[in-house]
């Protein structure tokens, strides 16, 4: 049964009915107050009643902090997720209560973050996450009542394909600059960036222990490959420069290839770039680069996804940037393998059409005497030596 009653300037609703949990709300007016009482009731008596008592006093905050906890941190790579919680804990929309966030709410955050100029695919990834949050508190935490606003909203497009690759010249001015800087550990890492098409966590990340030069192979253990779009080849086959440049390395006392952090090889990369002027490159742009050579050096798909670690031809494509001069140059060279495919097959081509017709002189007079029956059949059947 429902009552509602005046305390000090506000009006508190309260409901206890048996088989349900005691339900309590203050409001501001009295109409109010029996506006809500009258709805959880009509629930109650429909057998439709979900409790929205956590869900109204969590906040969007709270919640982000228990998911960082209980949801990031089992990821094998949380440092996103955290990235993005402490951004979302900077917005004004953490501070409400959960059951009162709407979707035009996060559909202006959406159109704010957009309109500011961040990446459309940036901006996904973080409605994905709040998105995701929603669904674990109301499957996980008890709020079976609670909606999730973001599940209707339009959602910002996937992520623009890049199509970047070095320009003429810029690898060499990029190997000399990277090679005056103070972290020695960023130059050699650049070409390796190139010739494995490893990313750049996993390139910092790697250990002696896992090459074996003498067989031009890098050997990953199975918990640093990651899994899905992010994986990488249990073995990643080494080029002869990619030999070279490890050849030419000092070996750490700690086994690392690369002495350094992820974040200081990016500063000096930001900075270079800067330096010389070159804009619109990134470093995982030398990814696409790699793949690309790749192509141009005769590879086919297979053997070139085996090297990147991509799972389907679709994603390889993306990364697939081929220049139309490179393609020119590989014609001449098809051709003459063309050429010599077809004289390798000429003299079987003979000695099969002998067994059938005797000289070669008398193939079309036979055929043209003869008709179309002196002519091999669909069934005919030559025994190959």
């Amino acid at each position: 049964m429902a009552s509602v009653s005046k305390r000090g300037r506000y009006w508190r609703a309260q409901i206890v009915r048996r088989g349900y949990p005691p339900q309590y709300r203050t409001f501001d007016t009295r109409a109010e107050a029996e506006a809500w009482s009258r709805t959880m009731e009509s629930e109650m008596d429909r057998g439709i009643f979900v409790s929205r008592v956590e869900s109204e006093k969590t906040t969007l905050a709270e919640a982000l902090q228990r998911y960082e906890r209980e949801i990031s941190a089992g990821k094998a790579h949380p440092a996103q997720d955290h990235q993005r919680i402490r951004h979302w804990l900077r917005q004004d929309l953490a501070h409400y209560f959960l059951a009162n966030l709407r979707g035009a709410d996060f559909a202006k955050y959406r159109d704010d973050r957009l309109a500011a100029g961040r990446a459309a695919n940036t901006v996904r990834l973080e409605l994905a996450l709040v998105s995701h949050m929603f669904e674990i508190a109301r499957k996980e935490w008890g709020m079976e009542g609670l909606m999730n606003p973001l599940k209707n909203i339009r959602k910002p497009s996937g992520s623009n394909e890049r199509d970047r690759r070095l320009r003429a010249g810029e690898y060499d001015r990029l190997l000399q600059a990277l090679s005056e800087s103070d972290n020695p550990w960023v130059r050699p890492a650049f070409d390796l960036a190139i010739e494995t098409s490893l990313r750049q966590g996993m390139l910092i990340a790697l250990r002696w222990d896992w090459i074996d030069l003498s067989r031009q192979v890098v050997w990953i253990p199975a918990q640093h490959r990651q899994h899905g779009n992010k994986g990488v080849p249990p073995a990643l086959p080494l080029s002869l420069k990619a030999v070279a440049v490890l050849r030419s390395l000092p070996r750490s006392t700690d086994g690392r290839v690369f002495p350094t952090t992820q974040n200081a090889v990016v500063c000096v990369w930001k900075k270079t770039l800067k330096r010389l002027g070159i804009v619109g490159l990134r470093w995982h742009d030398l990814r696409h680069e790699a793949a690309s050579r790749l192509f141009e050096k005769g590879l086919n798909p297979m053997e070139v996804a085996s090297i990147t670690g991509h799972k389907t031809l679709n994603m390889l494509r993306r990364y697939t940037h081929l220049q139309p001069d490179a393609l020119a140059r590989t014609f001449p060279e098809r051709g003459s393998r063309f050429r010599s495919g077809l004289e390798a097959l000429q003299p079987r081509f003979l000695e099969i059409m002998r067994r059938w017709h005797g000289s070669p002189r008398c193939w079309f007079a036979n055929a043209q005497s003869q008709g179309s029956s002196s002519l091999p059949s669909r069934s005919s059947h030559v025994a190959y030596s």
